[in-house]
């Protein structure tokens, strides 16, 4: 993870930074696989060769050229090394690069595991990255590779998780015991708890999920995408009082404003978040439910002003559309936003929805 954030320092153009955050890795590496050392730093070393090469300082990058090769010499050969300590380390890199990365991380674990097939790093390595490559419903093949990586490595709470989550997706209750057990056992990351979180979320028990996605915001205060999960938790939750209460009374309201509040903030505390233009239809709906309208389309028209794509434009005229026929109760405005988003040349299910709720709209001015 240091080598990873010294990459992105020094895309930054903060080389000082990424120099230090190398140092770093060079530390926490001697310190967990000091019996590996050597081979362990190639990567770090080559990336101070890298380093101090931008930076024009090329006695101290020839320095680390030259550590590798030595490396290389005393192991292999003088230009590369193959180990399966190396593999290994590409496989976490590229899982932390993206969906695209997905297929080369697995051949870089299974690589490593055909060296030392009882690695519990290389098992969990593996069945982490089948994982996120995994459909749903979930294939029994994955199920049995995070089995394997947990026998290898019992206390491994992150895989755990992961088979929790696969589990509940196959209706098995055993997933619901996993995560009870991390949650008792402790201790918590903030990566482990969101995935407890998610447990949660998909089950449909919003309190527990927020609950343990605000613990993980603590420990990670600018996430963004954690206020962003928060605050669509607890517009669930609005939407379950709101569209759940015929007579709202005075205690009913009270929550509801209370909650819409909740999910404004983490919505308003996302607003960097590449997917900006959803956070501000979600305030937009959320003053709406809370009664403000005046608040609510300032919000739409904000969006309305903006070059969207085709998606994003059918997102909007949907919401605006619900906007106008459920809490403005004008059915005039809704059928001209559902027309609108019809009429863009893009099928989405967003288009489906207003198709529908045309031909109910249709049906009901029929009969």
């Amino acid at each position: 993870m240091y080598n990873l954030l010294a990459y992105m320092k020094h895309l930054d153009g903060w080389d000082e930074e990424a120099l230090e955050c190398l140092q770093q890795a060079e530390e926490s590496l001697q310190q967990e696989h000091s019996d590996q050392a050597e081979v362990r730093n190639l990567v770090t070393w080559g990336n101070y060769a890298w380093v101090y090469y931008h930076l024009g300082r090329l006695p101290e990058a020839q320095a680390y050229v030259d550590k590798v090769k030595r490396v290389c010499e005393k192991f292999s050969n003088p230009v590369s090394l193959e180990c399966p300590e190396l593999d290994t380390e590409e496989g976490w890199a590229r899982l932390k690069c993206g969906n695209s990365q997905i297929k080369r991380a697995i051949v870089c674990f299974e690589k490593a595991l055909e060296k030392h097939p009882h690695d519990p790093e290389f098992a969990s390595g593996l069945a982490i990255a089948k994982h996120r490559e995994s459909e749903c419903p979930a294939p029994v093949n994955v199920i049995n590779l995070l089995r394997e990586a947990i026998e290898l490595n019992p206390d491994s709470k992150y895989v755990k998780l992961l088979l929790a989550l696969m589990l509940q997706k196959m209706n098995n209750a055993e997933g619901e015991k996993l995560v009870e057990e991390f949650l008792e056992e402790g201790p918590y990351e903030a990566g482990m708890l969101q995935q407890a979180a998610k447990f949660y979320q998909i089950k449909g028990d919003i309190d527990k999920a927020i609950e343990l996605f605000e613990r993980a915001s603590e420990m990670l205060p600018n996430s963004t995408r954690i206020h962003s999960i928060i605050g669509t938790c607890y517009r669930i939750k609005a939407f379950k009082i709101y569209w759940g209460n015929n007579r709202m009374c005075q205690e009913s309201e009270k929550l509801l404003q209370h909650v819409v509040k909740q999910a404004i903030d983490h919505f308003k505390k996302a607003v960097n978040n590449k997917n900006l233009s959803q956070i501000n239809i979600n305030i937009a709906i959320l003053h709406g439910i809370a009664g403000k309208y005046k608040e609510a389309e300032h919000y739409f028209q904000q969006e309305f002003e903006k070059e969207l794509t085709p998606l994003a434009k059918q997102n909007l005229h949907l919401a605006y559309g619900n906007f106008q026929l459920y809490q403005m109760n004008c059915e005039e405005k809704a059928i001209h936003h559902y027309m609108e988003g019809v009429k863009i040349d893009h099928e989405s299910k967003e288009k489906e929805k207003m198709k529908r709720k045309l031909y109910k709209l249709a049906q009901k001015k029929v009969s």
